[in-house]
């Protein structure tokens, strides 16, 4: 006992001043907290018939609701003040449909494109196709119906002030409400183009901004579900049993292949769906030997020319060795290649229509779309605006060709 006390005392009397020292510092520096207002206990229906205060507790099973009893003194509390008219629009920023809240300014898709492409290309590409799993902005017409449908400015939003309201509030990404009202208008315009809603000399303005029509905005209409559809269901009688005479079997999920029938299947039903392989067949040497003059003959001067504006072409695609499927497929061997032939890319559905019909990439084709791709494949996912110069699609062709052709 004497060597327990020798131990556990000189520990005891320790906490013992701990506590001390803390009762005093607390009771020192910690204010008491104010007692509660007293107020009225509002009583439910059922407990009315028993005048019941503050001072007379309710039943403890009775529910009650508390009301202040403290009105707010006459001129408040002298606590803030009113907000400035300028504090109130540095939060007020919102832009409407019908235009409500758009500042006076201006910008066109030239000056748009370099904004931008400075500003925003690094997670949007520069056409707005993105770049990894960033948003996509352009491209998609026609899509809303696909099983991969793809929602951009131009396939899905209903209203141009949406584009305008969101850059302004949260864009760049980073650096939200950095940008002036002309560069915002810009940016605006450049989306449009890319879209191919307006022509690449159109400038937007405040007051030209509601002339502006998105194509998907007839497919947008007020949610009537709640006047429509919702008194049918709830004024109509419940059926709780024997709500049918009898029941069909139309199909056993067998048949539907959602039930496999024994582990073999089942392990099968598991692995992904493979595509067939495209069996190239070795060229013979003779070919080989063609394909190698074909490619000698190129005039080096174009191609290196090529090389040059194939920069515009670089955020999407790659050639050469060790190329592979970006935003865009990669392009090596594309001359007299199968139109969306690349394994691995998922191409959007007039790419699937011209490979089903066994198209290809002529050199006469290549130069069309090159020129004006949403002209000659409508439906494309690619937003590129076209190359402008035909000195250029010469020398861009001649370059691919440097890549091999099929």
């Amino acid at each position: 006992m004497s060597k327990f006390l020798k131990i556990f005392a000189p520990a005891g009397a320790g906490a013992a001043s701990m506590l001390t020292m803390a009762y005093v510092l607390a009771d020192q520096f910690i204010v008491d907290m104010p007692a509660p207002v007293r107020g009225t206990l509002v009583q439910p229906a059922h407990a009315q018939d028993t005048a019941t205060t503050a001072e007379e507790p309710m039943a403890q099973d009775a529910p009650m609701v508390v009301m202040a009893a403290a009105e707010i003194p006459e001129g408040g509390f002298g606590l803030g003040r009113d907000a400035l008219a300028e504090e109130i629009a540095a939060w007020d920023i919102d832009v409407r449909p019908d235009g409500q809240g758009l500042p006076a300014g201006s910008g066109d898709v030239w000056t748009g494109e370099e904004v931008f492409v400075e500003k925003c290309a690094a997670c949007h590409g520069d056409f707005g196709e993105a770049v990894g799993r960033w948003p996509v902005l352009a491209g998609g017409r026609d899509t809303l119906s696909d099983d991969d449908p793809v929602k951009t400015i131009g396939s899905y939003w209903p209203y141009l002030s949406t584009v305008y309201d969101y850059v302004n509030r949260a864009m760049p990404f980073g650096e939200a409400q950095s940008l002036e009202p002309d560069e915002i208008y810009a940016i605006t315009a450049y989306l449009l183009y890319v879209n191919d809603l307006v022509e690449d000399d159109f400038t937007l303005t405040n007051e030209n901004f509601l002339d502006v029509e998105m194509p998907n905005t007839d497919n947008f209409f007020m949610d009537d579900r709640p006047e429509v559809e919702l008194p049918l269901f709830v004024s109509a009688d419940v059926c709780m049993e024997n709500c049918k005479d009898s029941v069909e079997i139309t199909m056993h999920a067998s048949v539907l292949d959602v039930t496999p029938d024994d582990e073999e299947e089942t392990a099968e039903a598991a692995e992904p769906a493979v595509e067939a392989e495209v069996v190239v067949e070795e060229p013979v040497a003779e070919e080989a030997a063609v394909e190698e003059v074909a490619v000698a003959a190129v005039d080096p001067a174009l191609v290196e020319a090529g090389e040059g504006a194939f920069r515009q072409c670089k955020s999407c695609h790659q050639v050469g060795e060790g190329a592979v499927n970006r935003s865009g497929p990669q392009l090596n061997g594309i001359v007299n290649r199968t139109i969306g032939s690349v394994e691995g890319f998922r191409y959007s559905g007039t790419f699937n229509d011209a490979r089903d019909a066994g198209d290809v990439w002529t050199e006469e084709m290549l130069a069309a779309f090159l020129a004006d791709p949403k002209g000659t494949m409508a439906g494309t996912k690619m937003s590129f605006r076209g190359v402008r110069n035909e000195d250029d699609i010469t020398a861009l062709i001649a370059y691919l060709k440097s890549f091999g052709t099929e």
